[in-house]
Formats: C-alpha cells, sequence, structure tokens
C-alpha cells in the first residue's frame, strides 16, 4: 500500500469516526446527566472509580500489547498465526480477571452495602464483561487492519447508548438493585459490542463479491477462529516477542494512565463520594480527548505503522513515504496544539457554568470548578502526548521499546508517589497535576525521539509546535475578556447573565478561530485535502 493510500484511509477513518462520534456522543452525554440526578456519590465512585478500574485493567493488560504487536505487521504476514496470537488474550483476559475480582473482594475496603448494596455481584460481572469483550478481539483487529471505517465508531457508540438507556430504564424503574442496574448494563454493552463485529464479518464474508473487492484473508468466518497445522508454528514468533515487548510497556502505561483510580483505590486519600465527584469531572474533562484525540491518534498510528518500517530511520526509508510521514505529522502537531489551547483557554472561564448545566449543585460547588479548570489544561498535554506518541510507538524498533519501558517503570513510580503527595496536600485537585507533570515528562521523551529520527533528514515536522505570536496574542485576548465575563456575569445572577456569558465566548472562539484560519495556512491546506480524500473514498464505497 502507498502511503498516500494509507494516508487518504487514515484521514477517512478520523475525520469519519471523529462525526459519528460526536453525534452519539451527544446522545450519551444527555443520558449521562439524567442518570446523574438520581444517583448518590457513593455509588457513582463506587461505579465509575472501583469497579470500572477493576473492567479496564483486565482489558488494558490482556490486549494492548496485542493490538499494537499485530496492527504493526505489513501486508504478507500470515494471518492464521495472527489470529492464533490474538486469541490468546482471552485466556490472559480470564487469568487478570479472577486475578484481580480476588484482590477487589479480599484485599480492598468494602462499601457499607446499605448505601452501596451487591458489591460482589459487581465485581463478579464486570470481570466477566471484560473477558466477554475480549472474544472479540480477533474482529477488532482484523477491521482496523483493512480499514473498516465505521464499523469502530458505530459499534462502540451504539453499544454505549444503549448501555445508557438501559441504566437509565432500571435506574427509574429498579432504583433497589443497586450495583446489579450498572453491572448488568457493562455486561450488556460487551455483548452488544461483540455481536455488532461478528455479524457484520459473518454478513461481509457471505458476500463474495464484498469480500474480494476488499481482499480479506479469510474466506470463512470459521477461518477467524484459532487453527493448528503442522507446516507452521502456531503463532508469529516475531509477533510475539514484540508483543511481549509492548506489554511491559503497557503494564506500566496503565498506571500512568489509571494511576489516579489506583491510588484512590488502594490508599484510600479520598471517600467514595469524593471519588465520585472527581471522576464524573474527569470523564467530562476528557470528553473532547475521547471525541477527537483518540480517533485521530488510532488512525493515524495504523498510517504510521504501514508507512514507516521498524528499524529504519528517516534517512533509511523510502523518501517519499517519509517526506508524507513527516508533513502529517508536522499538521497533526499543529491541530492538536490549537485544539488543546482553545479548550485550556476558553474552558478557564466556562468551566462552572458548564458543571452546573451538567450535574447541578453537587458538581458546580465546592472542589469541582477547580478541578475542571485544572483539567483542561491537562487536555492540551493529553493532546500534545497522544500525537508525539502516535508516531514514537509506530517508529520504534524492538530495543527502543525495551528501553522506553525503564523510562515508564520511573514515570510510573514517581506518578503514584507523587499522586500521593500531592492529593495529601492540595485534596483531589493533586490527581491532576501529577498527571500533568507525568504528561510533560512522556512527551519530552517522544519530542526527543522524533528529533533524533529526523536529524538527518531534510524534514522538521517539529515545527507544528510553533504558532504565530498574533494568534498567541488573539489567544490571550480571549482568555482575559471570558474571564472578566464570568465574574460579572456567571454563575449565580440567572440565565439572561449566563447567556450574556455564552455569547460574549461565542463571540471571542470566533475571532480566534478565524485568526487560525488566516494564520495558519498550512494546516488549513492539509486539513482541506484530507477531507476531500475522506469524501471522495465515500463516494466511491
Amino acid at each position: 500500500m502507498g502511503s498516500q493510500e494509507a494516508l487518504g484511509q487514515a484521514a477517512r477513518l478520523a475525520s469519519s469516526g471523529l462525526l459519528l462520534q460526536v453525534l452519539f456522543r451527544l446522545i450519551t452525554f444527555v443520558l449521562n446527566a439524567f442518570i446523574l440526578r438520581f444517583l448518590s456519590k457513593e455509588i457513582v465512585g463506587i461505579v465509575n472509580v472501583r469497579l470500572t478500574l477493576l473492567y479496564s485493567t483486565t482489558i488494558f493488560l490482556a490486549r494492548e500489547a496485542f493490538r499494537k504487536a499485530c496492527l504493526s505487521g505489513g501486508a504478507q504476514r500470515d494471518w492464521s498465526q495472527t489470529l492464533n496470537l490474538l486469541w490468546l488474550t482471552v485466556p490472559l483476559g480470564v487469568f487478570w480477571s479472577l486475578l484481580l475480582g480476588w484482590v477487589w473482594l479480599q484485599l480492598l475496603e468494602v462499601p457499607d452495602p446499605d448505601v452501596v448494596p451487591y458489591y460482589g455481584a459487581g465485581v463478579v460481572l464486570f470481570g466477566l464483561s471484560a473477558v466477554v469483550e475480549l472474544l472479540g478481539e480477533p474482529f477488532w483487529v482484523l477491521a482496523q487492519a483493512h480499514m473498516f471505517v465505521k464499523l469502530k465508531v458505530l459499534a462502540e457508540s451504539v453499544s454505549v447508548i444503549l448501555r445508557s438507556i438501559l441504566t437509565a430504564f432500571l435506574v427509574l424503574w429498579l432504583p433497589h438493585w443497586g450495583l446489579y442496574i450498572f453491572s448488568l448494563a457493562q455486561l450488556f454493552y460487551t455483548t452488544v459490542l461483540v455481536l455488532c463485529y461478528v455479524i457484520y464479518l459473518i454478513k461481509l464474508l457471505r458476500s463474495p463479491e464484498s469480500a474480494k473487492q476488499l481482499t480479506l484473508p479469510v474466506s470463512r468466518i470459521t477461518q477467524l477462529l484459532p487453527s493448528i497445522t503442522r507446516s507452521r508454528a502456531f503463532v508469529n514468533w516475531k509477533e510475539a516477542k514484540l508483543t511481549w515487548s509492548f506489554f511491559k510497556q503497557s503494564f506500566l502505561k496503565q498506571i500512568l494512565t489509571e494511576g489516579e483510580r489506583y491510588v484512590m483505590t488502594f490508599f484510600n486519600v479520598l471517600n467514595f463520594g469524593d471519588q465520585g465527584v472527581y471522576d464524573i469531572v474527569n470523564n467530562l474533562g476528557s470528553l473532547v480527548a475521547r471525541l477527537i484525540f483518540q480517533p485521530i491518534e488510532e488512525s493515524f498510528y495504523i498510517f504510521f505503522a504501514k508507512v514507516l518500517e521498524r528499524e529504519k530511520d528517516a534517512t533509511h526509508q523510502k523518501q517519499e513515504d517519509i517526506a508524507v510521514a513527516a508533513a502529517v505529522l508536522e499538521s497533526l502537531l499543529k491541530l492538536a496544539l490549537l485544539t488543546g489551547l482553545t479548550i485550556t483557554v476558553f474552558g478557564f472561564a466556562y468551566s462552572q457554568l458548564a458543571l452546573d448545566i451538567y450535574g447541578g449543585a453537587m458538581l458546580s460547588s465546592g472542589s469541582g470548578p477547580v478541578l475542571m479548570c485544572s483539567y483542561c489544561f491537562y487536555v492540551l498535554l493529553l493532546a500534545i502526548n497522544g500525537v508525539t506518541e502516535c508516531f514514537t510507538f509506530a517508529a520504534m524498533s524492538k530495543e527502543e521499546v525495551d528501553r522506553y519501558n525503564f523510562t515508564m517503570l520511573a514515570l510510573s513510580s514517581s506518578f503514584l508517589v507523587l499522586s500521593y503527595l500531592l492529593t495529601s496536600w492540595c485534596g483531589s485537585v493533586g490527581f491532576i497535576l501529577a498527571n500533568c507533570f507525568n504528561m510533560c515528562i512522556r512527551i519530552t521523551q517522544s519530542l526527543s525521539f522524533i528529533h533524533h529520527y529526523f536529524q538527518r533528514s531534510p524534514h522538521k515536522p517539529l515545527a507544528g509546535l510553533n504558532l504565530s505570536p498574533f494568534l498567541l496574542g488573539v489567544f490571550a485576548l480571549s482568555g482575559g475578556i471570558t474571564s472578566v465575563s464570568e465574574t460579572l456575569l456567571c454563575c449565580e445572577q440567572g440565565w439572561p447573565a449566563r447567556l450574556a456569558h455564552i455569547a460574549v465566548g461565542t463571540i471571542c472562539l470566533g475571532v480566534t478561530l478565524g485568526t487560525a484560519f488566516f494564520t495558519e495556512t498550512k494546516l488549513i491546506n492539509f486539513l482541506r485535502t484530507q477531507l476531500g480524500r475522506s469524501r471522495l473514498s465515500d463516494k466511491m464505497t
């Protein structure tokens, strides 16, 4: 596959995923805001922190390394060996769910059953839902590798919406079920998610014309199941070794990603109610990261992994491919920086209003607004880190991945210590401060790799982190105006004043985006080109 074709497919995947996710996330947002008004902070804390951590840890440890390794292979791979390797995620998931379930039941503090009923059943069902989701891993990787543009987004979004609808129904009609409500909804979510992939691929393979047009490596659904033959090894050992390298890294990355939940869960630095408020703010703050940054990161990781050859720096790659990769990386960095900076500048002045609209006084009073403002800055770091690590992990050799693991180990240890100290000092804001510190270190590591990777080539993709002074001045002016507007108009003076505050922000945002349009012409041309390719691809499919 050529670099331009891979770029077009990645852009199509990212843009289609973005539009669909925005639509479905808005629906889920409204449903969750409705559900939130019928729950206590304690139940939110147990579900969103304790049980979700069990599920996400099991899933992450069982599949993350397999995904990265199996999506990095070339077109000439033996897919039967790759699928065999992916099926190993299921027994691995069973192992982690049993081990972690025992820890969650026997070693951690058990909540008061009068306040949070059916905790034990919740642990069992959340662990089971993780194993169910792993059953769809071979189907997911096959779909991603062949750029099935809308399947992933539709499957995940439909599953999330149906889970929210089921949760809302059970909360209204069977509130005494306690954690059974959320556990059954989670199991329902993973079951629907897996069935979406399985049913789609069954229908696709039963249509010979579609399967032939897409050049799928399998012709029957049974070929996606594990297979043993005497003529070749059960798995590709090169992929298996790369998986082990990514597994060591994924274990450490999970601590960094979910570190604050581990500290809350194992060290009891916050009560269950405060954990619930923090997690709601954390989910709101990361909404843009999930809507925009995650689809871009996942799509362009596949692009970089297909275009670049591991073990080679920029001077030893195909020059056409490396030129395209450098241009894409520069534009992605610029896009991430602009998006993150916009969220940071305007988020400071609109955090309290957003929390009040979403969850009422439970969120907009107390530590909620301060948490949200802090998270707005963290989103800027998330945006930059997502792009830099997207390229870095796609271009690193196995040896470089192993060396990076040592850095991740140091980061994981320092993060846990720093989280505990900062939380003891300044409450739940300490988690965000610790995350910002570690994200800065990770960004520095990735930028260093990118700099050395392109050092002997004429391409300078890190120029994407430079903004025009005029645009920076407009950002600063907008931040000052919206801050004054918040002081004068928000949020205790009624809805007319709030609407005026929103109008001020809308005008400032329009001026800022207009300035970016005229000053960052290279990025605008890149977006126009890729969106044009995406529309053309949609018309042809």
